[in-house]
């Protein structure tokens, strides 16, 4: 084969991949960002793991406002999650400039985004970082028992802790 007819092959493969990421996952979440202009304050973006495995996405943080608050995050990943209400993803990564940090397993990710109308936000921010697991597989903060306040104070740490691995120690 040709040199040239090789070098078609692999361009042509790398924009069919490039244009499937674009159409199937980041232009539906950058849709549904686009619906709270609150969101405009976070630069999360989504897109196929290694660009081409349509088993996993990640959502990459790549830019964040001064004025953002984790509450902002939150609501753009939950947001994401949302619009892939209806799709079945083993993982999904959470990066920082193309850096993976984080874990939600693809059943979790489907129902932070089932339930996104209508469960109470504070219970899904308070019980986000349960379902966190490391990229090594293993769970990145623990699961509280207790007395109500105390359980409630230690999973909001855990909210801290998070937002601060995954993003903000870089900012």
């Amino acid at each position: 084969m040709k040199l040239s007819k090789v070098i078609v092959l692999v361009v042509s493969t790398f924009t069919l991949a490039a244009v499937a990421n674009i159409a199937i996952v980041t232009w539906p979440a950058l849709s549904s960002k686009s619906q709270d202009p609150r969101n405009k304050k976070v630069g999360l973006y989504t897109y196929y793991r290694y660009g081409v495995d349509p088993r996993s996405i990640v959502l990459d943080m790549w830019s964040l406002s001064p004025d953002a608050a984790m509450v902002d995050v939150d609501r753009v990943l939950f947001d994401t999650a949302e619009v892939f209400k209806d799709r079945e993803y083993s993982e999904i990564f959470l990066a920082y400039h193309g850096e993976a940090r984080f874990i939600l397993d693809g059943i979790y990710f489907k129902k932070l985004g089932e339930e996104r109308r209508w469960q109470n936000p504070v219970y899904t921010i308070r019980t986000l970082t349960e379902n966190v697991k490391r990229t090594d597989g293993g769970n990145a903060f623990g699961t509280w028992t207790g007395g109500l306040l105390g359980v409630m104070n230690k999973q909001m740490e855990d909210h801290g802790d998070f937002h601060r691995q995954w993003y903000l120690k870089d900012l």
